[in-house]
């Protein structure tokens, strides 16, 4: 996960969205067609379509109740052979964990590492941790393909029957997968989780060398790294993991096209949470392994049909020449359920290529309709993406 310039980048510079659309608001024959008679999923072109400037469908956001959001990413790059890159104390109840770390070790030379997760019971009595939802990528240097399937995988997890049991004091791996991994230099470690813990933990993430577990290395070591800050989208706990997203009108095809616009930085700040290592007020820019559950209400009282489209807004130049992502859409002419945008190839690129997400058919008397969606913000790709949404005849 990148900010600004940097080699993988996730957020470069936010520019204010205008609510005035000032690019082609008609769709040609050709374009129509091509939205009509593509497969779920696939990239579309649509030449001097997508814009910057198209008028936003406004929302209220709500947080929810959720687990624990701990996520590790600063530093991004651990740069020395063995050192532990978050350690934060959670309370018993669920907890959201997102490793995102990089085997970036040039000194004294590159070397292969073990990027371990590590949970230590600090509690009096014997804690009890279940896995509700398991994420975990083998170590890639190909960091889209890895933000894409691990957000596949965790939307498509079912909760675990097994229970680990951990000893007063004990220290265990969160992930086995984790502890067997050899990353080697410029591989991307990524694990995301969600569990239950009925005893008080401290979870630490530790680079070390494959011959070495992971809770032997961390307690051995006595410091945190510091935080690189410019390297990575944040590490701590934060203090939101879900959204409930409710438009605030019912959006009607005869409006036009409007795009709902998350994770930005400016409609939706950064959560913020705390850095246990320091005890400063931490930033999560990019709001990554937040869980938006977004209820968009609908109707055609034009008898337009509605396709959902997402782009590369922010495609182009050396940072933001791709993007991947993976979210959870309900049924329209396509089954409802997980989809990988772009299905057909790994990456879309920029304007005017666009992912069909799925299209929705207008109800036969103009009806009210919902649309649900599940979304996160992509690892690996420049943000905003935003969810483009097109009245078309069916």
């Amino acid at each position: 996960m990148k900010l600004s310039l940097t080699r993988k980048p996730l957020l470069v510079g936010i520019l204010a969205l205008s609510c005035s659309y000032v690019g082609a608001q008609t769709l040609t024959t050709d374009m129509i067609k091509a939205l009509t008679s593509a497969k779920q999923g696939s990239i579309v072109l649509l030449p001097d379509f997508l814009s910057e400037k198209i008028p936003y469908i406004g929302y209220q956001q709500i947080v929810m109740p959720g687990p624990q959001h701990v996520i590790s990413d600063d530093p991004e790059y651990i740069r020395v052979p063995e050192g532990i890159a978050l350690q934060e104390r959670v309370a018993p109840g669920a907890v959201r964990l997102y490793v995102y770390n990089v085997n970036g070790v040039v000194e004294p030379a590159k070397m292969p590492r073990k990027i371990s997760a590590v949970i230590q019971n600090t509690g009096a009595t014997p804690m009890q941790l279940r896995m509700l939802r398991y994420s975990s990528q083998p170590p890639s240097a190909n960091y889209y393909l890895v933000g894409k399937n691990g957000l596949a995988d965790y939307f498509a997890s079912k909760p675990d029957t097994k229970v680990l049991t951990i000893k007063p004091g004990e220290r265990v791996a969160i992930d086995p997968k984790l502890e067997q991994n050899v990353v080697t230099y410029d591989q991307l470690t990524h694990g995301f989780y969600e569990f239950t813990i009925d005893q008080p933990g401290l979870i630490s993430v530790v680079q070390t060398d494959p011959a070495t577990s992971g809770p032997a290395a961390v307690a051995r070591l006595k410091d945190v790294l510091p935080s690189k800050s410019k390297s990575g989208a944040g590490r701590g706990v934060f203090g939101v993991s879900n959204y409930r997203i409710i438009t605030n009108d019912i959006y009607d095809t005869k409006d036009g096209v409007k795009e709902l616009v998350m994770a930005d930085g400016v409609k939706d700040p950064w959560v913020l949470g705390s850095e246990g290592s320091s005890s400063a007020v931490a930033k999560l820019s990019g709001n990554y392994g937040v869980m938006y559950n977004i209820e968009m209400k609908w109707k055609s009282t034009d008898g337009k049909g509605l396709a959902l489209v997402t782009w590369n807004a922010r495609g182009g130049g050396q940072w933001c020449d791709a993007m991947a992502n993976s979210m959870v859409v309900s049924e329209g002419k396509f089954k409802q359920g997980i989809i990988q945008l772009p299905a057909d190839k790994l990456t879309t690129g920029k304007a005017p290529e666009a992912i069909l997400v799925q299209i929705f058919k207008p109800a036969a008397n103009g009806e009210e309709q919902t649309i649900k969606m599940t979304w996160s913000p992509p690892g690996a790709s420049c943000l905003p993406t935003p969810l483009v949404f097109i009245p078309i005849d069916l």
